[in-house]
């Protein structure tokens, strides 16, 4: 599901991917490293990026999680496509 949602909405034109899910320790302590959202490592990647791609599964919507949300927040506020 996840492979099927990303090849069919990847940005023309772009050549590589970051992706938070398989990158960060999602079951690890990582409090020091969101004590500050803005200046987390997180946000860091996703403000140099040049797209945000969101990918939704049919279990439970990405916006329940509150990470998510401030994750398509920043993009917005960062003018992300």
């Amino acid at each position: 599901e996840f492979m099927r949602k990303v090849l069919n909405s990847w940005p023309y034109g772009a050549r590589s991917a970051y992706c938070c899910m398989l990158a960060n320790p999602q079951n690890l302590g990582i409090a020091d490293l969101i004590s500050n959202p803005r200046e987390s490592p997180f946000a860091a990647a996703l403000i140099s990026a040049q797209y945000v791609l969101v990918v939704p599964n049919h279990e439970v919507s990405v916006y329940m999680r509150l990470w998510c949300a401030y994750e398509a927040f920043l993009a917005y506020e960062t003018d992300k496509t």
